[in-house]
């Protein structure tokens, strides 16, 4: 099969090169799929599990990319859940083999449904950027109606995400970005927007929840703004401050076939669409990892036409 790899972390998204590599197997509770679309989050190569197994042993030349959607090709012993030849969509093993290639194997529980009425590309631009949003949200932050959310990187695949989930929810929305993000922000469902490079982050006042998906000064400034019993969800890596009487919390989100299922149903039927920015071929994804210019949303790598 043909998949990008890379073999050195210095180089970046510069060094990724398309090869030939073995078509993967399907081991125990795995299934094998025909990948038709692939997400890619640039943050990944500097994530350990890129470059080493679980036992810290080099794994390179690896494949990255842990977003995918296509059509079971294989079960492997005892899986059960999933058949060959069904539409699905999910997250491959941070250790594993990744998505940018024609096939991936992935644990059965790692996936869910896709409904034959949404596309590959939408679906592969879903279980991260769904699922981060979804259980920051919920299962971290603990979101009620009526709260407040300031939401830091509103205009991206995460945030914009983040927005009409909480928006649905009945949350009041502060959406942040640069001055040429407002109108992105806006549309996906924030009810107002600060602009990080000219406007006064502290005059937001206090909030319910902060989701960060920035870090640095403004996740430091964030937690100043989080009132009591509120609380700092990092997307980016730990909190590098705690809100003086509220909870700090970062996270590293994990595969749930239901939550999956949620995110998927809310696209269905219109309550939630997808940022998707770019949408590239696997013999164009070097150039498209590689951009010249600034994206707000996420970069799809179709695989097959």
């Amino acid at each position: 099969m043909r998949a990008i790899v890379v073999t050195d972390q210095a180089a970046g998204t510069a060094g990724m090169t398309l090869v030939e590599r073995p078509e993967p197997q399907a081991a125990i509770n795995d299934v094998v799929v025909r990948i038709h679309a692939s997400g890619f989050v640039p943050t990944e190569l500097a994530w350990p599990s890129t470059w080493t197994d679980r036992l810290d042993g080099d794994r390179t030349p690896s494949i990255p990319g842990h977003e995918l959607a296509g059509v079971v090709t294989a079960l492997g012993y005892g899986t059960t859940g999933l058949s060959v030849g069904q539409r699905v969509f999910g997250i491959t093993d941070w250790y594993r083999d990744g998505t940018l290639a024609e096939y991936a194997a992935v644990e059965a529980r790692n996936l869910a449904p896709l409904p034959g009425d949404v596309d590959f590309t939408v679906g592969a631009s879903l279980p991260i950027s769904g699922l981060t949003a979804w259980q920051g949200l919920f299962e971290h932050g603990r979101l009620q109606a009526g709260q407040s959310v300031l939401v830091h990187g509103a205009a991206g695949a995460v945030g914009s995400m983040v927005s009409q989930l909480a928006r649905e929810f009945g949350a009041y929305i502060i959406g942040t970005g640069r001055a040429a993000d407002r109108q992105t922000v806006l549309d996906f469902g924030a009810n107002e927007f600060v602009d990080l490079e000219n406007d006064a982050l502290e005059e937001v006042g206090s909030v319910d929840l902060v989701i960060d998906g920035i870090g640095g000064d403004i996740g430091r400034r964030s937690a100043g703004l989080v009132r009591s019993g509120g609380t700092l969800v990092s997307i980016v890596g730990p909190p590098e401050a705690r809100p003086d009487h509220g909870l700090a919390v970062d996270f590293v989100v994990e595969s749930d076939r239901a939550q999956l299922s949620e995110i998927v149903r809310r696209v269905q039927d219109g309550r939630l669409r997808t940022n998707i920015d770019n949408v590239s071929t696997l013999d164009d994804a070097v150039a498209a990892l590689n951009p010249t210019e600034r994206r707000k949303g996420k970069t799809i790598i179709r695989v097959r036409p």
